[in-house]
Parts: structure tokens; C-alpha cells; sequence
């Protein structure tokens, strides 16, 4: 008899269980879709302060903005966390172009990050176009000396995961100029990550590594219908040669903020969950999908637990980093201090990914807690929201470390990212209402879980 009162009384109190987590999940979800201030937070950042590249006057302003926002919601406490991060300035319009027999062809071109400027006058060359860094090794000093080097390898279309396209592809972007400035190239152009045939061109982070500064090359991206273009031309004429003109500069690094918000945990305060993005974006848009979606969706976890009075058990830190597009710095810093207060983090949640439909969640645990997670798809199954697999999370998430700790990353639809990645489309009327509020809920719920029912 005792054996089965003990088995009723399990299987009642795991139905009970189950009955206040659908409860929460319903009403995580019916706050976010028609009270939550995370569109409206995301219309400020976008359309009232605009573009946020670290080191700018824009990321100054959009580290006050967020910080006020975050104080308008009842916080235990709302600070800034000093990080010196890098000033890079773009300077006037790039322009570039060829010449087609007689007639120039203007290309949409814009310089990445990092790059150093053209002369004055500008850089013109013969161009050499190549589809890996590899290839530059067969091709060697003779042929490469003195060119522009064209890297045009597109991305995968038979990826379903369209970052790992990205992944496929990225290297040519990041470490181009470095490895051309080996054969003696001028300079070096690189198709735009993404998929769509377009006329924007995407910038992005580049890496001159360790070379010395007198053999820094300049370095741009094209956009895809030019590179498609260009390609085309330089079959019907090798020795055609390009024209770009660049100048931006590097400037000392300056000070800026990562922004943190928290609420105290009622049972472990000194356990700690965070929830975060990126509040940098670069400089040709105003970074709705990259990252002022994850920016706003992560303020809106918090936003959530204290207007349905949730008391969460463990510590709830928003986390709004600096400086992930050209840097890292803002991750970085945060890992620094969290070490130096001696911090047990258990658990962070990044959104990086862009503001569309949610599909799920990528961890990074090992796998008693990776089988605890799955035991919770039920829960999000209505809600079409269930891709749970292991893999990378978020990069200002990944310098974190604690004794242990489980780290999540959103995961959204990923077809259309690309169409707006680090381009001058990224902006507010990219970002679907509906799809960035569903997207916080669904972060939301999987704090509420792990503060819950905690990590194994």
C-alpha cells in the first residue's frame, strides 16, 4: 500500500509540475504578444538612435537608452560595466568600378571592418580571382604580386542551416588580406556572405593577424550581383583592371559599457543566469536583425518575469554587450570581472541570430543536461518551437566559464538572416513584430525553466 500512495503521490505531484509550467509558458507567451515593449524598445534603438559601431556616438546613446529602459522596470539593480573598445571610422562613401571596353561599371562596394584606407587617389589593379585562400598557394608571388585579389566563393545552397553557408564561406572575408599580403596583393575584394542576388554589399570583421602594420593591404566587400558580374568580365578579359577608393582609419580605443541589469534570486542569489546580445551594430544601418533584435528580446525576459510577478529562485542577469562585431571585448570583460568576483554562473542564454520566427535552441552542456532539456520539448511543441541540438551558442557567451554551466543560444528561422546581415538593409522594417515577440517568449520560458528545475 505504501508503494503505491508513494506512486500516486509522484505521478500527482509531475502532473502538478507539468500544470504550472503550461500555466507560465501561456502566460510568458500572451504577455509577450500583447503587452511587451520589445517592438517599441527595438523602433527607439533603430529608428531614433540608428547605427551603434562600437566607439561611435550612436553606441554611447544606445548604451543610455538601454540602461534607462532597463531602470523603468523594477530591477534590483541596473549598472554599467567599463570595456575599452575599438574606434574604427568608415569615412566617406567607397566607391569602386571597372572598366567594360570604354564604359565604366560602377560597383557597390563598402570597406570592412578594420580595413586600413586606399591612398588618396584611390588603388587600381589587375584583378585575380580566386574561390579559397588555398588557391592563393598554387597561384604564388609571380602571379599574384601587384593584383587585387577577387575572392568568390558563394555560399552553399544546399545548407538547410544557412550558418553554416555562412561558416563555409566566412574565412575568405576574415583572413583574405592577411593571406594575400604573403604573394604581394595590393589589395583584396570578397563576395557579400549571403545567399540572395542583391546590390548590397555586407561588411563585416577582418583580421590582419599578427603581419606588421607597413603591410596592411585595404580590404572591401563587393555585393553578390557584382561579384557575379565581375566574374563573368574577367573571363572575357583577364587582364581587366579595378578601381577602388577607401577611407577609413583605425583611431585609439575608447571607452564604452557593457549594461546589466538583474533580478535578485529569492533562494540561490548567488547562482547566476544571464540572458543577452549584442548592442553594437555596424555602421551601414542600424542593426535591427544584428543584434537590436537580441538586444530588445533579452530586455523583454526580464520584463516579463517582473510584470507577471515571477520570483525567480537564481539570480536573472540581462547582459547588453559592447563591441562583438569588430572585437569581442564586451564578452571578454564580462568573463574578466565574473572571475574576479569569484561568480558561479549556471546558465546563459545568447540571441544573435536575428529577430525572426523562432525554430528552437542550440546547447552547449554535456548530456545529462542535454537530455534534461529534451524531456521539456513537449512544452514547446504548440508552439512549433522545438529544434533542440548541441552546437555553438553565441560568442559573447562563449569566453563564460564556471565550475559548470549550460549555455543556450536562439535559434531562429535562418533562411532570410543573410538577406540583411551587416548590410544597409538591416533596419526596422526588416524585423516582424509578431516574429521578434515570439521569439523573447520562447527565451523567456526556457529561463523560467533552468531557474526552475536548475542544471544537473
Amino acid at each position: 500500500m505504501k508503494k503505491i500512495a508513494f506512486s500516486i503521490l509522484f505521478f500527482t505531484t509531475i502532473i502538478y509540475s507539468q500544470s504550472i509550467d503550461q500555466k507560465m509558458l501561456k502566460n510568458i507567451y500572451n504577455f509577450s504578444l500583447t503587452n511587451s515593449k520589445c517592438y517599441s524598445w527595438l523602433d527607439d534603438l533603430s529608428n531614433k538612435i540608428g547605427s551603434r559601431l562600437s566607439g561611435s556616438v550612436g553606441a554611447e546613446k544606445g548604451v543610455a537608452y538601454v540602461k534607462a529602459q532597463l531602470e523603468t522596470l523594477g530591477l534590483d539593480k541596473v549598472y554599467l560595466q567599463e570595456v575599452m573598445v575599438p574606434k574604427w571610422v568608415r569615412g566617406e562613401k567607397e566607391t569602386a568600378y571597372f572598366m567594360d571596353n570604354k564604359t565604366k561599371v560602377t560597383i557597390p562596394i563598402c570597406a570592412l571592418g578594420g580595413s586600413i584606407a586606399t591612398s588618396k587617389s584611390g588603388l587600381t589593379a589587375e584583378v585575380i580571382e580566386v574561390k579559397s585562400l588555398k588557391e592563393l598557394e598554387t597561384l604564388g608571388e609571380e602571379k599574384l604580386k601587384g593584383k587585387i585579389i577577387f575572392y568568390n566563393r558563394p555560399f552553399e545552397p544546399e545548407n538547410i542551416d544557412a550558418f553554416k553557408s555562412y561558416g563555409k564561406c566566412v574565412d575568405q572575408r576574415y583572413y583574405g588580406a592577411k593571406e594575400a599580403t604573403k604573394y604581394g596583393a595590393v589589395g583584396t575584394i570578397v563576395r557579400s556572405m549571403n545567399f540572395r542576388l542583391d546590390d548590397f554589399p555586407h561588411t563585416g570583421a577582418q583580421s590582419y593577424g599578427d603581419i606588421p602594420k607597413d603591410n596592411y593591404i585595404p580590404t572591401a566587400a563587393i555585393s553578390t550581383n557584382a561579384a557575379e558580374l565581375l566574374s563573368k568580365k574577367l573571363k572575357e578579359n583577364s587582364k581587366l583592371k579595378f578601381y577602388m577608393k577607401l577611407s577609413c582609419q583605425t583611431l585609439d580605443d575608447v571607452l564604452s559599457y557593457n549594461v546589466i541589469g538583474e533580478i535578485t534570486g529569492s533562494v540561490h542569489p548567488e547562482k547566476i543566469m544571464t540572458v543577452g546580445g549584442h548592442l553594437d551594430s555596424w555602421d551601414l544601418a542600424d542593426g535591427s536583425h544584428d543584434d537590436g533584435a537580441g538586444v530588445v528580446q533579452s530586455m523583454a525576459v526580464l520584463e516579463s518575469f517582473k510584470k507577471l510577478n515571477y520570483k525567480p529562485k537564481n539570480t536573472i542577469r540581462v547582459v547588453l554587450f559592447m563591441n562583438e562585431e569588430n572585437g569581442g571585448r564586451g564578452g571578454k570583460k564580462y568573463e574578466e570581472v565574473s572571475k574576479l568576483n569569484n561568480e558561479n554562473h549556471i546558465f546563459a542564454l545568447e540571441s544573435d541570430s536575428g529577430g525572426f520566427s523562432p525554430r528552437g535552441f542550440t546547447f552547449e552542456c554535456d548530456e545529462a543536461n542535454f537530455q534534461k532539456v529534451n524531456s521539456w520539448k513537449y512544452l514547446f511543441e504548440p508552439y512549433l518551437i522545438h529544434n533542440f541540438v548541441k552546437g555553438g551558442t553565441g560568442s559573447d557567451i562563449e569566453p563564460l566559464t564556471s565550475k559548470k554551466i549550460v549555455k543556450a543560444g536562439l535559434q531562429p528561422d535562418s533562411q532570410r538572416y543573410f538577406d540583411y546581415h551587416h548590410a544597409a538593409n538591416d533596419t526596422f522594417d526588416a524585423v516582424n513584430k509578431r516574429e521578434l515577440e515570439l521569439g523573447a517568449a520562447t527565451m523567456a520560458f526556457l529561463m523560467y525553466l533552468f531557474d526552475q528545475y536548475g542544471i544537473d
